[in-house]
């Protein structure tokens, strides 16, 4: 039997071909629950405005309801032959209720419910990622607050540059997700208005109240414009625009993870449960996990560009191409909730070497800077200063010691100004302790920033319960 859209219009039927082409009820399947509530949501308010009457209104109601429980018990079938979840459900729903159920559509299209019901499911997603992000940032604060002591080597170039705090380090990825946590949070705010009602795209000619519609199924406010309303697709775009961005930061942690958890660093060593062997090599503890995520960073790149693809010449309002907006969408939030919750237990499980950690700072001169900010201070114009440790270091180099090894005789041969104190003043914890200016390394500055960080924590956490 054709599907209801295809009724009265043609003389042929659907071909087989066109109809497995076009379903997308295979794929969208997730989406059921939040156009359950959506079709709810429609039929209250077309029996109290009286477009249709109050007991059909609450007939559908209750059919919606029995469809609900055999989809959640696995007893609902779906079937190609139906195109979408909307068309399925309605068809179940009638089947169940009787002609009442043919009034459920009257003053709405499935351009409308269709972007309804994926705003819905998008909006509660966020909050899950949210809160998915909120469970990682913990686990960086946990961290930070473990190592507080554990010295290690900043890095520019990939080059040791300046001594720092690991839990400095860790702590650059919880303002990352902080600002990933807000760009979703920023999103949900704009995707808080309700397309139903828009109709195919002109509105419809019933009194329909799309106020209560809108509040009933908790967002904001209908939307402006029917037309925009059925051919916008910017909340899916922008969720995989966030998602890029987000996944961008977990793959540049995967990242160090992997250097630093190498035999030439060994910074870090990730539990056995987080890594795999070689087929091969019986030695080899390969950090897979987070080889995976950095590799699954280009598959949710991807995700945006085929949503941007397919948006970029549609002509208003709806078009058929708009139906290839999921797959994408619903990729990019599967792959980013997995790799959010496995990344927080392998953080939370890996060991931090602090004695590797230190002496890999302590051998790479990162104290140099510390040496010409010393000179600078002692009166010798900051170039000049740059030019004297570079000599130093040049010379360290060349005989096999480190900066601190240096007698005061060859610390003089180099300028006069150095005294007995310089080895105090580029000991590795004076040169951390100096950096106290705010957001800096020195143990006091991170402390400020842990306390601030548990403070943004507690406030996302509360936006992760408003539903």
């Amino acid at each position: 039997m054709d599907s209801k859209s295809r009724s009265g219009r043609f003389d042929l039927s659907a071909n087989k071909l066109v109809e497995d082409f076009n379903a997308t009820i295979m794929i969208e399947q997730r989406n059921c629950p939040f156009d359950i509530r959506g079709s709810q949501a429609h039929a209250t308010m077309l029996g109290k405005q009286g477009i249709i009457p109050k007991e059909d209104a609450e007939a559908i109601c209750r059919g919606l309801d029995q469809v609900a429980q055999e989809i959640r018990d696995g007893k609902f079938i779906f079937r190609t032959a139906d195109e979408d979840i909307h068309m399925a459900i309605e068809k179940r729903m009638t089947e169940i209720v009787g002609p009442a159920g043919g009034r459920l559509h009257t003053g709405r299209s499935r351009n409308d419910q269709t972007t309804t019901t994926t705003k819905m499911m998008l909006r509660h997603t966020i909050r899950e990622v949210q809160q998915a992000i909120c469970e990682l940032q913990r686990e960086c604060v946990e961290l930070a607050a473990r190592h507080l002591g554990v010295i290690m080597p900043g890095y520019t170039h990939m080059q040791t540059g300046q001594p720092i705090l690991f839990s400095h380090w860790i702590m650059a990825y919880f303002w990352m997700l902080e600002r990933d946590f807000t760009r979703f949070d920023n999103l949900y705010t704009r995707m808080g208005y309700c397309p139903l009602g828009a109709a195919a795209l002109a509105g419809t000619d019933f009194p329909i109240d799309r106020f209560m519609t809108a509040k009933a199924l908790g967002f904001d406010a209908p939307t402006e414009n029917s037309i925009d309303s059925v051919s916008d697709r910017d909340h899916m775009v922008e969720f995989n625009a966030c998602a890029a961005m987000c996944y961008m930061h977990l793959s540049r942690l995967s990242e160090e993870l992997v250097i630093f958890s190498t035999q030439d660093f060994k910074f870090i060593e990730l539990s056995d449960d987080f890594c795999t062997g070689s087929s091969i090599m019986p030695q080899k503890k390969n950090p897979d996990i987070a080889e995976k995520i950095r590799g699954k960073t280009g598959r949710v790149y991807g995700n945006l560009m085929a949503m941007l693809t397919i948006m970029k010449g549609l002509p208003l309002a709806y078009n058929t191409d708009l139906s290839e907006d999921k797959e994408q969408v619903f990729d990019s939030i599967d792959t980013l909730l997995a790799s959010l919750r496995i990344m927080t237990p392998m953080i939370a499980k890996m060991t931090v070497n602090g004695d590797v950690t230190r002496e890999a700072a302590d051998r790479g001169y990162s104290n140099a800077t510390d040496l010409a900010d010393y000179l600078a201070r002692k009166g010798v114009p900051f170039r000049e200063a740059h030019h004297v440790v570079g000599s130093m270091v040049n010379y360290c180099i060349k005989h096999g010691k480190k900066l601190d090894d240096l007698t005061i005789e060859e610390y003089k041969q180099f300028n006069d100004k150095i005294e007995e104190d310089i080895r105090h003043e580029i000991a590795l914890d004076t040169c951390v302790k100096a950096r106290k200016s705010y957001g800096g390394t020195a143990p006091e500055a991170v402390q400020h920033q842990l306390d601030v960080a548990r403070e943004v924590l507690a406030r996302q956490e509360s936006a992760c319960r408003e539903q």
